[in-house]
């Protein structure tokens, strides 16, 4: 199966690199898109040229691709299975929920000179970056990207009701499926409450599980394109 995955803030195709051999051992057609603004060599990027490289990426697919969005990149892959329904299998969101329509992206952080940069590990302590390394967090931190503030502000807009037939996984790092779901009925993640079909699986990593435990994320991701 086509699988195409879309790294969060800060990081570019390369976040997946560990994730694709062994999705490709299992006989998936794994991409990890590069996002404009975001490794792609741009100055500037907005929430829509993203969105476009997204849309892009699902329409070259031959199949029906299932979409992985990480962190505020599960956004991303709600937008891509609202603008095409008919074309997403699937859409695999790891360690996020996607925001509403009409909420800001990912305003996160302070913005300077047009970007939102890396925070530094600090918002991140306990269990998002228990299982990483000084090193790690070294070559995370160095290597991050920051994202366009057309981007981090751009408003969601969500508008086809077919979105809520597409198959929805909430994959587990940092909390677990029973906190996941404690969210949903508590209202706090609407999108995920009218999606019809949900499921839910845990990995016991942190925020960056496609770098901390990349061959059991791949697993996982392989077993829910199987089931799409």
């Amino acid at each position: 199966m086509d699988i195409l995955l879309i790294a969060g803030l800060w990081l570019d195709g390369s976040a997946w690199d560990d994730v694709v051999p062994p999705l490709e051992e299992l006989g998936h057609r794994p991409v990890a898109v590069t996002l404009p603004g975001q490794g792609d060599g741009a100055g500037s990027a907005t929430l829509e040229d993203q969105v476009a490289a997204v849309l892009a990426a699902v329409d070259a697919a031959p199949d029906r691709p299932m979409v992985v969005g990480h962190s505020a990149a599960c956004t991303l892959a709600w937008l891509a299975a609202d603008a095409r329904p008919e074309r997403v299998a699937k859409v695999a969101l790891v360690g996020g929920f996607p925001s509403a329509d009409g909420q800001p992206y990912a305003n996160f952080f302070e913005t300077k000179d047009g970007v939102m940069p890396f925070p530094g590990w600090g918002p991140f302590e306990g269990p998002d970056s228990a299982d990483l390394d000084e090193e790690t967090r070294t070559r995370i931190a160095s290597a991050a990207i920051p994202v366009p503030e057309q981007v981090a502000k751009g408003t969601v807009r969500l508008t086809d009701e077919r979105r809520f037939d597409v198959p929805m996984l909430l994959v587990c790092p940092e909390y677990t499926p029973a906190q996941a779901r404690a969210w949903i009925d508590a209202g706090d993640v609407p999108e995920a409450a009218r999606t019809e079909h949900v499921e839910f699986v845990d990995i016991d990593s942190g925020h960056w599980p496609m770098i901390t435990k990349p061959g059991e994320l791949a697993r996982l991701l392989a077993a829910a394109a199987a089931d799409a």
